[in-house]
């Protein structure tokens, strides 16, 4: 690496941020003159750092709710892996790991090798103003919240829009502000005197830090040029770079020549930025943007027409033959597998379980076509719809009703005009038809894999899951899973023993023993799942519950009908299963560890569980389409303490969470990272094929792995099973 002089502070010209503010500051008062049609529509683009702004330095904007943007940039310093999303019109959150270029993770070659140093950051921006014909838009932002504190800053940043100008300015603190162009003493320290050190073991919010230190002006401007890929940005940096990590902690120089930094963005495609800048007068920076949109997703289904409206006379009678085709059209044409189809005098009653159509109206109003199409004599259609054959709701269709419905006898017709959802009842009649296949079978893609560890950036598990499960008509499940393992280079994940030294019970930290064996028992577990009057509902199970633990459980749920709230409680006795058998439980607590040199401890045996409230709040419109998952209770290492989940749903279906636990075990007992927190997206399967479904995956992210604040991983959750009580995962595209 090109090695330059570093140029001292005086040779940066606060006379030019004064120019440079004085300017901005009159443009912002002026509206906007230019002819908007000149140019094409300008997008905003991500910044080195990740989230919407110039090119060191954040903005303003905000990019469209639910844009999810992956992008890599690389100079000689560093390089920086992010992912931003836009969770609301009003926040942005943004997750990054950097690696130094010049510093290895540690000096212990024997532990880390060759491996980068690896900061892994947090940013959250949150929108103060909307921009206005006057006023610019206003945002306060966090760089490197709850980290180590390589890049923490704070920010409050003011952009407007002049055509295809949008012009930036704002103030920064921390890494942000290091120039001290406003207010800042950088005789005695480089950061004047913000405190640079974090609490505990890192991942900690040190609320007492921000807002201090040296503090800068910066700003900018991004151009739209007339030809549409190109944009053109230039900002004034307000970082002087004297505190980044290779300068303190390596011998590393970053002089700076300008505080002038200037960049393009060319776009690619609709999904792709390419980024290159010149920054501080001597270093070139590259990157890569690719995004999309979560919210605005839309699935291309090859689906099963819906049936017309063609009832046969209600005289006619259906033999067998024609029962057991109705069945098969309700499984394929409206999604409802493992069905019964009861008759009485005047209803007939569909009990089954929906796993093809999110929106339950059209699963309703084709299987209303399918009945009255048969020409049979009911007044009421019933759709019972149930999960592990435990009734969750009923629909009751009027036939004379849908028949106004089907043939459109008058505007905006709609199934909901003839249909009415209520708790199941007790069903009358007779069994005309069943559809049950007691054994159920399936292969899925595994991939484990983690960021930023010591051994290696990236670690990996690819494998496949074989699922088996055997219910009976009533109560009763019994299921499992083979995981075999198809590569992978967790044999570079080393430690037994953690190298922050805590004494934890090894309840997660020994995942490395659990993913040697090419094939292995995933779970095997019998379970009983029942219901308790209209709203209650109860599993028990008992076997290898999870991969590490094995043991007995059980949880009860309520969750009124229809309501935006639920509240469940679960307790467990488990054991830690020996890796080293196929069957077999840890039966002494202290093991040794021949590479560390050192004893570690497992679980041998405890209580754990959680009463859990879940609650999708709709009073304010600003948290429209999230839930809150509040958790108290025992944890596997015998701590005690708190989860938090809170999600979001876009319109498309797509859920972002993020988590938290907090549990009595101090930071220096937990050990890295403080506490446990991670975030999680879960996307629709209809939105990745080309047939509808009601499955989803599910990819999740913790920044780093430790023994605190660990649930056990249940294979059922009452509170999902029931979703169709009060739709979450569920819920169709058009309602969000």
């Amino acid at each position: 690496m090109m090695k330059l002089s570093y140029l001292s502070s005086s040779t940066i010209q606060p006379p030019r941020v004064t120019c440079m503010a004085c300017c901005i500051a009159f443009s912002l008062a002026l509206p906007s003159q230019a002819d908007e049609f000149s140019y094409p529509t300008l997008v905003h683009s991500q910044t080195d750092f990740g989230g919407t702004g110039l090119i060191q330095m954040p903005s303003a904007r905000m990019m469209p709710e639910g844009q999810f943007s992956l992008s890599v940039t690389n100079n000689d310093d560093y390089i920086h892996y992010v992912s931003s999303l836009q969770l609301f019109p009003w926040l942005e959150a943004t997750i990054r790991y950097t690696q130094v270029h010049e510093l290895l993770y540690s000096g212990d070659t024997s532990f880390s090798g060759d491996t980068k140093y690896t900061d892994k950051s947090i940013d959250a921006k949150l929108r103060l103003l909307e921009e206005g014909y006057w006023l610019p838009e206003v945002s306060v932002g966090l760089r490197d919240v709850g980290g180590t504190g390589l890049f923490d800053g704070e920010f409050i940043a003011a952009s407007k829009r002049f055509g295809p100008l949008d012009v930036t300015l704002g103030v920064g603190w921390g890494y942000l502000g290091n120039n001290a162009n406003l207010t800042g003493d950088k005789s005695s320290t480089p950061d004047c005197g913000r405190d640079g050190s974090y609490s505990g073991k890192g991942g900690q919010f040190d609320i007492g830090r921000m807002f201090t230190g040296c503090t800068s002006l910066f700003g900018g401007v991004e151009y739209q040029t007339p030809w549409q890929p190109l944009r053109l940005k230039v900002e004034y940096d307000g970082n002087d770079y004297r505190s980044d990590f290779p300068v303190t902690r390596g011998d590393a120089v970053m002089p700076v020549s300008t505080p002038w930094n200037f960049g393009v963005v060319y776009a690619l495609a609709d999904w792709a930025d390419l980024r290159l800048s010149y920054e501080r007068g001597n270093t070139f920076t590259a990157g890569i943007t690719l995004g999309t949109n979560l919210a605005t997703m839309q699935p291309v289904w090859v689906d099963e027409p819906k049936p017309s409206y063609a009832p046969k006379s209600k005289s006619h009678e259906l033999d067998d033959a024609e029962w057991q085709t109705l069945l098969h059209d309700l499984d394929v044409i409206a999604g409802y597998k493992q069905a019964t189809l009861y008759q009485d005098d005047a209803t007939l009653t569909i009990e089954a379980e929906q796993y093809k159509y999110r929106d339950r109206k059209e699963a309703h109003e084709r299987a209303a076509l399918l009945l009255a199409n048969q020409g049979i004599d009911a007044q009421t259609y019933r759709i019972i719809e149930t999960a592990n054959n435990q009734p969750l709701t009923e629909t009751r269709i009027k036939a004379n009703a849908f028949a106004r419905v089907a043939d459109r006898d008058y505007p905006n017709a709609h199934i909901t005009d003839a249909s009415a959802r209520g708790n199941p009842v007790a069903i009358n009649g007779e069994v005309k038809a069943q559809q049950y296949d007691a054994w159920q079978f399936g292969l899925a893609p595994v991939l484990q894999q983690s960021f930023g560890g010591s051994e290696d950036f990236y670690l990996y598990a690819l494998g496949v899951s074989a699922n088996a499960s055997v219910q009976t008509r009533d109560h009763w499940l019994l299921s499992g899973s083979l995981y075999g393992n198809l590569a992978d280079n967790y044999d570079k994940y080393k430690y037994t023993v953690p190298p922050d030294g805590t004494d934890l019970k090894r309840v997660r930290t020994l995942s490395r023993q659990y993913y040697e064996d090419a094939v292995r028992l995933d779970s095997l577990q019998l379970t009983y799942f029942d219901t308790f009057g209209q709203s209650w509902f109860g599993q028990s199970y008992a076997g290898y519950l999870e991969t590490m633990f094995a043991g007995v459980g059980g949880e009860i749920l309520y969750r009124p009908l229809g309501k935006n709230w639920a509240v469940g409680i679960d307790g467990n006795y488990v054991k830690q299963r020996d890796p080293d058998t196929a069957f077999g439980l840890y039966k002494e607590e202290v093991h040794y560890d021949p590479q560390t040199k050192k004893n570690y401890r497992v679980q041998t045996g405890t209580v754990t569980g959680h009463a859990t409230l879940y609650w999708q709040p709709k009073f304010w419109s600003l948290i429209d389409n999230t839930l809150l998952k509040v958790s108290a209770g025992r944890y596997l290492t015998d701590d005690i303490g708190m989860s938090v989940d809170f999600s979001k749903q876009f319109d498309s279906g797509v859920i972002a969470g993020a988590f938290i636990s907090k549990t009595n075990l101090s930071a220096e007992e937990f050990g890295e990272g403080s506490f446990t927190k991670g975030f999680y997206v879960s996307i629709p399967m209809d939105l990745m094929t080309i047939r509808p479904s009601t499955q989803r995956v599910t990819v999740s992210w913790l920044p780093i792995q430790r023994d605190g604040g660990q649930m056990l991983n249940r294979q059922y959750r009452l509170y999902d099973m029931t979703d169709a009580r009060s739709p979450w995962y569920g819920r169709p595209i058009s309602s969000n």
